[in-house]
Order: C-alpha cells, then structure tokens, then sequence
C-alpha cells in the first residue's frame, strides 16, 4: 500500500475512534524526543493531546536528541542516531534552548542513516515522508525542541492520529514534579493524565485526586514479535519498517483501547 493510501486508511479508522466519552479528556506530557520509542509512541498515539515539555532541562545520554535504528532482521543489534547540541546555558539549559550544532550536517547524517537502515523495507513508502519532514525542518532551523516535535508529529500523523499538541512554554505551572503535571493536564483541560513505568516513580497520584483527575497507567506489552520488541529502546522507525503504517496504527489503537478501556 502506497504511504498516501496508508495514511488515508489509518486517518478514517482514527476518526472513527475518537467517537467516545467526550467528558474523558485525555492528556500526555512528554518531552520531545527524536524519532521516539515506539512505547513513547504509542502512549501519545493513546492520548487526546500531547503537551510538549521543553520547559525542562536537556539531559544528556537521554532520547531527546537521539534515537536507536536497529537493522529490519536484526532488532537486538542497535546504533544510535545522535545529533549534536550547544547547550547555551551549560548544564542548566532547557530542552527548548538547546541548538544544534550543525544542522546542514545532520540532515545529511539522519537521511544517510535512516535510509541505509530501512531503504529495503517493503514498507519504505511510509517512511519517506516524516524522514522528509525532519530533513527539511533541518535545513532550516537549529531548534532541536521543534526538529524533535516534528519527527514525532510526522510520525502520530501518518499513523492517522488526530489529537492536537500544545507547547508547555507559556501555561502556568509549578516547579515540582508531580506539581508541574496536575497543573498542565488541569490547564489544558484534560481529565486523565496518561503516565508511562518512569513517571510512575516518581509520583504523587494524591496531587491528581486532590484536583480530581485521574492518572491512567500506561504500559506496552511485553512481546518477542513485532511490533512490541524492544519497544522500550528503537525508535518506532523499525517497527514502521516491519509492519507499515497501517497495521501499526491498528496495534497501536488496540494498545489504547485497552489502557483507557474502550
């Protein structure tokens, strides 16, 4: 199936999902990462919106300005797709002021990379257009928080997702943790905050009750087959190359019905 076809076909199943308890708004908050997880993925592919925190600080050795390509036969082998950073205010330096250092020579690295790695996929055609999307915004910007968002939103688009995203910077919100989340989800509208395992480490679901919403757990399976494994370290991409678009929207929609229980 051609990508436009692809994304025709996810877009009408999407949109035929949606119709559900219009008084469950759900809300994912996660920074930007490059070409993310596919279990980062699927929990924004699961939500109503996604609220962009790139009003927290870079960290390093972390997915936001990286990503794992592992070849189409051989998912337990990886490589990480790393593009290069400025941080302009040392150490302290938010995710949403971080430059690239190159962009010219990233854009050439990532269409190289990503090219050699699922070029032979059947199912390239559904690939060709975010890795379009990312080269361009490339050629034009060294703001990793939009080059990040923008691999991301090229990705939830073409699986036929049609939640909308929103930039933290700019809504009110405490400093702490769990603090920072209640007030986002609550300012946004949202009625649910959908977590993933490392969030639920760290919070105080009490601080979601006292404000009367709802935290919603939300983990990927734990499977040895496509699209599932190793869902927790590759990017989506190789998971995109294996199965194509429209049979990963499909597992994806059925990951999100069962978490929220549709």
């Amino acid at each position: 199936m051609s990508g436009s076809s692809a994304t025709a076909s996810t877009a009408a199943s999407s949109a035929e999902d949606t119709a559900t308890d219009e008084a469950v708004r759900v809300r994912a908050i996660h920074q930007p990462n490059f070409f993310p997880r596919l279990s980062t993925l699927a929990k924004l592919f699961a939500a109503q919106e996604w609220i962009i925190l790139d009003t927290v600080q870079f960290t390093r050795r972390d997915y936001q300005n990286r990503a794992r390509l592992a070849e189409l036969d051989r998912p337990d082998t990886d490589r990480l797709l790393t593009l290069p950073v400025h941080l302009t205010h040392g150490r302290s330096t938010r995710i949403r002021d971080t430059r690239l250092v190159d962009p010219a020579h990233s854009a050439r690295k990532v269409n190289m990379l990503i090219r050699q790695y699922y070029r032979r996929s059947s199912h390239w055609s559904d690939i060709k257009g975010p890795l379009a999307s990312v080269v361009d915004t490339l050629g034009r910007s060294d703001d990793l928080s939009l080059v990040s968002t923008v691999s991301t939103s090229a990705l939830l688009r073409h699986l036929g997702w049609r939640g909308t995203i929103v930039p933290a910077d700019g809504i009110p919100a405490r400093s702490g943790r769990t603090e920072r989340l209640v007030d986002l989800t609550a300012a946004t509208g949202g009625t649910h905050y959908l977590c993933g395992p490392g969030g639920l480490r760290y919070l105080d679901e009490r601080l979601f009750t006292g404000e009367h919403l709802t935290v919603i757990p939300f983990r990927t399976p734990v499977d040895a087959s496509p699209p599932w494994v190793n869902a927790h370290r590759l990017s989506a991409l190789w998971a995109m190359a294996q199965l194509g678009a429209d049979t990963l929207a499909t597992a994806l929609r059925s990951q999100r019905d069962l978490v929220l229980g549709y």
